[in-house]
């Protein structure tokens, strides 16, 4: 059993983290890349980037910060993935994405990046997509996916860089259409702050790059 202030400090996480993300509605991704040109455009540019390193082995696959499980069914694609599991913090989320996606290899459940709840050496490969600028602990997070990773495993990290041209349009969409995810962002990944915590959690690096424009950092690790 957990000692009873490591439960307190991951309820505390989870329902800061639902504060935040509060404003966020069930669905937002599927309707939203349905209704906006620019949000089509960015998600399609991200994820026909990720595709590009995700192998295509099959397996057990963990994304981490789900949401609503539309981006977990591209990785689920692009992987041939036997069973894909995608958490998140908001129960909502979870909730909508089970009953969305129904009947397939994902399903979702509520976790917490910062003590995931599956055994050391239980995934081929663990995602986490414009996440980590989430989190309270990236280098706690990133400890976390190095246990759950089986040898030889690997994971893909894609972050803001927060460029001048990624400030700038968050700014203006905090303040518009993606008013819901002001304050959301509590990590700035400036230089190569990515490189050195996935360093520094004994990965190796074997893909680093940016796409669209320098406004995100695409990094692919092996254990």
């Amino acid at each position: 059993m957990e000692p009873l202030h490591a439960n307190e400090a991951l309820n505390g996480r989870l329902l800061a983290a639902a504060k935040r993300h509060a404003r966020v509605p069930p669905g937002w991704y599927e309707h939203s890349i349905r209704d906006n040109l620019f949000q089509r455009y960015w998600h399609w540019r991200r994820f026909a980037a990720v595709s590009a390193v995700t192998e295509r082995t099959g397996g057990r696959i963990l994304d981490i910060g789900a949401a609503d499980g539309m981006f977990t069914g591209i990785l689920a694609e692009a992987s041939g993935a036997q069973e894909l599991i995608g958490i998140d913090v908001l129960r909502d989320f979870v909730e909508w994405a089970n009953l969305r996606w129904a009947g397939g290899v994902m399903r979702f459940e509520l976790g917490d990046a910062h003590a995931l709840n599956f055994p050391d050496a239980s995934f081929d490969a663990v995602f986490a997509l414009e996440v980590l600028e989430h989190v309270e602990n990236p280098s706690l997070v990133l400890a976390e996916v190095q246990r759950v990773l089986r040898p030889g495993g690997y994971a893909v990290f894609l972050v803001p860089t927060e460029s001048l041209l990624f400030r700038t349009l968050w700014f203006f969409w905090t303040k518009s259409r993606g008013t819901v995810w002001a304050e959301t962002h509590i990590q700035r990944f400036k230089r190569r702050w990515l490189v050195q915590l996935a360093v520094g959690a004994g990965f190796s690096v074997e893909v680093d790059r940016t796409v669209l424009s320098g406004m995100l950092h695409l990094l692919k690790v092996r254990t």
